[in-house]
């Protein structure tokens, strides 16, 4: 039998995010606000039709799979590469000497511009009410935030980790990750997250907080062929 976090997409909308979703049994996604992450039931011709059906943004479709999937028909592949995927039983504790913030919707705004420019991954107007979420800011201004994305049935993933480029050097991805993982962690659930496999700073640094490598992804963009 498979593992869940093998298809963590189709996972999550099948559980506790079904709601947040679009699509039926063949084929689902994130609604556009809150992301573009995306998959088919199965790879039958029935499924790939539905897959290729879903409703689309510029951004295309985001699958994210154990195991390369077929191209649906009228669509074309626009990125592909791996990531790996970790999970943790335990995640190191650091203690923060900067005052850590709960981000919400009054926050939104800066949030997305600040993954628009560090791109943490899909992000969209309302990614932040996935999970909750957690940041820093100076000066007045958000300069890192951290929080939750995917959440299968026993697991929540860890995500948006991101620090504006002027600020790096200080600590606060490692912090920020530190405490999401152990608050999910506390609640009985086990923390994952990825990482595409060239970003070798960010493998080090969820590697030092106890996390281990599960699997290697592949992530695919669709797009209108």
């Amino acid at each position: 039998m498979s593992h869940p976090l093998d298809r963590p997409v189709w996972a999550s909308l099948t559980t506790r995010q079904k709601p947040l979703s679009q699509g039926d049994d063949r084929a689902r996604r994130f609604s556009a606000e809150y992301g573009s992450f995306a998959a088919a039931a199965d790879v039958s011709p029935e499924c790939l039709a539905a897959l290729a059906d879903l409703p689309r943004d510029a951004a295309g479709l985001f699958l994210v799979e154990a195991e390369e999937r077929p191209v649906p028909p009228g669509m074309a592949v626009g990125f592909q590469a791996q990531c790996c995927q970790f999970l943790a039983d335990d995640v190191a504790a650091h203690e923060p000497d900067f005052e850590v913030l709960t981000l919400g919707d009054a926050d939104a705004p800066e949030m997305l511009e600040l993954a628009l420019m560090t791109r943490p991954g899909p992000f969209s107007t309302a990614t932040h009410r996935l999970g909750r979420f957690i940041g820093v800011r100076e000066g007045g201004r958000l300069v890192a935030m951290a929080g939750e994305r995917m959440q299968p049935d026993g697991f929540c993933e860890v995500s948006g980790v991101c620090t504006h480029p002027d600020h790096r050097g200080r600590g606060y991805a490692k912090i920020l990750s530190s405490i999401v993982g152990r608050r999910i962690l506390a609640r009985g659930e086990i923390p994952f997250l990825h990482a595409y496999e060239t970003n070798a700073g960010a493998i080090r640094l969820y590697e030092d907080l106890g996390f281990r490598l599960r699997a290697t992804l592949t992530v695919t963009i669709l797009q209108p062929a």
